[in-house]
């Protein structure tokens, strides 16, 4: 079974890249993010003759998420994440898929840090922590599949100076990310590839793509339940090449 994150930075406007990808990778799951799209403007026409089912939540201008399922209906868990009654963006959809639960996850950039962006950024971290150990608990399978909108380490960061007031750089925003780790996810990319950049973004500004000049933000973290079944793990670098590109390429993992 393969699963993939890929934000793709607005879903109309990049299908042709989506479905082109589709066709190429045949992924069992996507983890989508960054529709920008109302929930009407989805385009699950063109996903269904594609072959693919989907649930999303979207929103108007900005954030926006779904979870496509390759000739499978996904079963919608929940379509935000729990612990804030007042959160109305729309950064979190989780579904089963073919016996396992998959989620999409588009974390808040957290910029300009310090300041309230970055503490809503710290504050839904702490509540995907909450709703994550409960997965853990129960010995669920999960593949936590998103944009995290970290780099957790030097290693997933070009060689740069610039970024060092970043919130997807801070030291609170890398504790954050392993305190969730440390509850026994395994960092998919990370674990089979531990001292390659496996970068996923690159920003347009600054020739960062020819120059690659990367980051690793885009993160699989496999339950307990799930880990040992890891077979593969990559990014699909190229689709961020392309004509008419998402600044963020396609990260996936094979599962027995």
């Amino acid at each position: 079974m393969k699963v993939a994150t890929f934000n793709i930075n607005n879903v109309n406007k990049r299908l042709p890249n989506l479905l082109r990808w589709l066709r190429a990778a045949r992924p069992d799951a996507v983890a989508l993010q960054e529709l920008k799209a109302t929930d009407a403007e989805f385009p699950i026409q063109a996903f269904e003759k594609a072959g693919y089912r989907a649930v999303w939540r979207g929103q108007k201008t900005w954030n926006g998420v779904a979870i496509l399922a390759r000739g499978v209906e996904p079963i919608l868990i929940r379509n935000a994440l729990p612990g804030a009654r007042d959160d109305h963006e729309a950064r979190y959809i989780e579904a089963a898929v073919r016996g396992i639960v998959v989620t999409s996850i588009y974390l808040p950039n957290g910029n300009p840090q310090p300041g309230p962006k970055f503490d809503y950024k710290l504050a839904w971290f702490k509540r995907l922590r909450t709703h994550a150990a409960k997965f853990i608990k129960q010995d669920i399978p999960v593949v936590l599949a998103g944009d995290y909108n970290v780099a957790p380490a030097p290693l997933d960061i070009y060689p740069t100076r610039s970024w060092d007031k970043d919130a997807l750089i801070q030291p609170q925003s890398r504790a954050a990310f392993a305190a969730l780790i440390n509850q026994g996810w395994t960092d998919a990319i990370r674990e089979l590839h531990p001292r390659q950049p496996m970068y996923t973004f690159w920003d347009y500004m600054r020739q960062r793509w020819s120059r690659d000049a990367g980051l690793r933000l885009d993160h699989l973290l496999l339950s307990p339940a799930l880990a040992p079944r890891l077979q593969k793990a990559g990014v699909d670098r190229k689709v961020r090449g392309e004509e008419g590109a998402s600044d963020h390429a396609p990260a996936w993992v094979v599962l027995k």
